[in-house]
This record gives structure tokens, C-alpha cells and sequence, in this order.
């Protein structure tokens, strides 16, 4: 078995989180972006992959870090979902509003 490779989780100097950018250094996430659009499969297959992940780790956590662990993925998933609001709302900056719509 190959020995665990050690990446801190936020940028000790500035206190950002770094989980972003090691994910856009997946091979999953640069095969689904490969024809630069997202279908349902990709997603599905991520979401497997995710589920697959969590019923590998889940068992291995005693109550209080599972616990912790719980929060932190449910905090790290708002943040994914401010920050994609965050940048929908700035693309649309400056734009006509649609009245016909």
C-alpha cells in the first residue's frame, strides 16, 4: 500500500481553503469538463464516486470526529455553493434585464 500524501486543507499564511484547488487536479473533474459542458452522467458518476467515498471513510471515524467531519462537509458544500451564486451574480453585472422572460 502506497504511503498517505500529506495536503493541508487551507493555506496556513492566509487561512484560505485549499480543497478547490486540488480538485480541479482531478482526473475526474478534468474528464468531466473535457467537452467543457457538465451532462447528468457526469454528475451522476461524481455523486457515485462521492457516495462510494463517504461509505469507505464513514466507518472509520469515531463519534465526535464523524461529527466534525459531518459539519466540515457540510460547510465546505455552502461554501462551494455561495461562492458558484457569488459568481453567477457577477457575470449577470452590467447585463440587460430580460422583461420578456
Amino acid at each position: 500500500m502506497s504511503q498517505p500524501i500529506y495536503r493541508p486543507w487551507f493555506n496556513a499564511a492566509t487561512d484560505s481553503p485549499l480543497l478547490t484547488e486540488y480538485a480541479r487536479k482531478l482526473d475526474s473533474f478534468h474528464e468531466a469538463l473535457a467537452d467543457r459542458r457538465v451532462d447528468r452522467e457526469e454528475l451522476e458518476a461524481q455523486e457515485k464516486l462521492v457516495v462510494d467515498l463517504m461509505k469507505e471513510v464513514e466507518p472509520l471515524l469515531d463519534p465526535e470526529t464523524y461529527d466534525k467531519v459531518t459539519r466540515l462537509l457540510c460547510e465546505v458544500t455552502a461554501y462551494d455553493m455561495l461562492t458558484a451564486f457569488h459568481l453567477a451574480g457577477k457575470s449577470r453585472v452590467g447585463r440587460p434585464v430580460d422583461s420578456e422572460g
